[in-house]
This record gives C-alpha cells, structure tokens and sequence, in this order.
C-alpha cells in the first residue's frame, strides 16, 4: 500500500523520512491532489539508469532506421575487433 501524506506534514520530516525506504517511495499530495513523490536514493538511481537506457535504445533505433540496419554477422566481427584489439 503506498504511503501518501499531504504536504503539510513535511513540518515533521523525520517522521516521513522514517516511512522512505528502497521500493517504497511517500507521495505527497497539495490540496487532495498528489504533487511530489519522496524517494529512496537507490531507487532514484534505477529510474536514471533505465531512463538512459531507453534512451540508447531510441537512438540505435533511429540509427538502424536511417543510416541502415546491419545484420547479427557484422555485429559479432565489430565485437569480435573490439576484444582482440
């Protein structure tokens, strides 16, 4: 069950603090609405890595699409040239 707290308890942080933990964020809501989400570190890392990631993935496929897609053959020879030199 997700933690939600609205943003007027951040007067006692260490109270919210205490209720952070990896995989479980606290979502802070402003007037009924929900506005910010507390994180643990870790779990900040993880959103930033995947986001870099997809992000990769975007660019080889714009890549693949405009400039051509090379076959599984010619990605095993640049693998290949890149481990023994």
């Amino acid at each position: 069950m997700p933690t939600i707290k609205p943003i007027s308890e951040l007067r006692n942080y260490p109270d919210i603090l205490k209720d952070i933990g990896v995989g479980s964020p606290v979502f802070l809501t402003k007037n009924g609405t929900g506005r910010y989400v507390i994180l643990d570190i870790e779990d900040y890392a993880i959103i930033e890595a995947r986001e870099r990631l997809s992000n990769e993935l975007i660019r080889g496929r714009i890549s693949g699409e405009v400039d051509g897609w090379i076959g599984k053959e010619a990605v095993r020879s640049r693998f290949a040239e890149k481990a023994n030199g």
